[in-house]
């Protein structure tokens, strides 16, 4: 095991900061205990590795196990939004300004792992996040190692790229997730060497977005978690563009006229996004639902 202690410069509110790379309930690759540490998985550049974070009065404790240990203390800083720049971010409207008082403790933090968000990403293109989730539990469990140290039960880390490769099409199908997504996947990895030297959020979305599958929402959930991008908007998000509306203009929009009303955030849009989700007004559900599919059936 090996430690390290940090502290924060400004408040932080560990869960809201890390909750972006928790995908759904079981999630095994993330896991909060009952003392409030929480705990994440990650396939580093040095090996897999098991992180646990508590905060207290702004003193970060982090302890590390497995040969990523190293890599993943190193980072924590970035990980927890220290490079977060806050400059430039003037809230505009009321209810941003109320979400972003009482949610000042919201890091856009980074994990320098862009495979590991791609891939939860693409499993949750066009459809609900809870098949996607299922899917990506079942991928994990049935592909991935074994979380090092103690970590909470059920833990798994992120599949090497030669792993993904391998997963036979009958195995995409039991996880839920048809061929179509399967191959952005595969596709995907065998680029992860070029993907991962990425140095910034521009040419990640490059590299990103020359690959077959993968369009401007998904390189944007990717850019948010990879590379900290507070200015990443997810353009094609199903409830976005309405939960932006509604809360700026009280009516219902679609992206491009979200992106004029975020205009005047540029640099911080994505925060901004993230604040409407915590504490924005929420249109009325009268349409239709996104059905829940089961792939698994088809």
């Amino acid at each position: 095991m090996r430690e390290r202690r940090w502290r924060s410069e400004g408040p932080l509110d560990l869960e809201l900061t890390l909750a972006p790379h928790r995908r759904g309930t079981g999630d095994p690759a993330w896991r909060k205990t009952p003392d409030g540490a929480i705990w994440r998985t990650s396939r580093t550049p040095d090996g897999p590795g098991t992180l646990r974070v508590l905060a207290r009065h702004g003193q970060v404790d982090g302890a590390a196990w497995g040969p990523g240990a190293g890599w993943l203390l190193e980072r924590l800083p970035a990980m927890l939004g220290a490079d977060d720049d806050l400059s430039g971010f003037v809230p505009g409207h009321a209810v941003v300004r109320d979400a972003a008082r009482r949610h000042e403790g919201l890091r856009i933090g980074r994990t320098f792992r862009v495979l590991e968000a791609l891939v939860p990403a693409v499993l949750e293109q066009k459809v609900v996040s809870t098949e996607a989730w299922r899917a990506w539990r079942w991928l994990l469990g049935r592909y991935g190692e074994p979380a090092p140290g103690p970590a909470p039960e059920g833990m798994r880390v992120f599949p090497e790229p030669e792993v993904w490769r391998s997963i036979p099409s009958w195995d995409w199908h039991r996880a839920g997730a048809e061929a179509v997504r399967a191959r952005t996947i595969v596709n995907a990895v065998w680029h992860a060497d070029k993907l991962e030297a990425a140095e910034g959020s521009a040419e990640a979305d490059r590299l990103l977005r020359a690959l077959p599958g993968v369009g401007v929402w998904t390189s944007a959930e990717v850019r948010q978690r990879s590379h900290g991008d507070a200015d990443a908007v997810s353009v094609g998000d199903y409830h976005l563009p309405s939960l932006v509306g509604w809360s700026l203009t009280g009516g219902k929009v679609d992206d491009a006229e979200m992106l004029r009303l975020l205009a005047p955030y540029r640099g911080h849009r994505h925060r901004v996004g993230r604040l409407l989700v915590l504490g924005g007004e929420r249109p009325p559900a009268r349409g239709p639902r996104m059905p829940v599919r089961d792939y698994r059936s088809f």
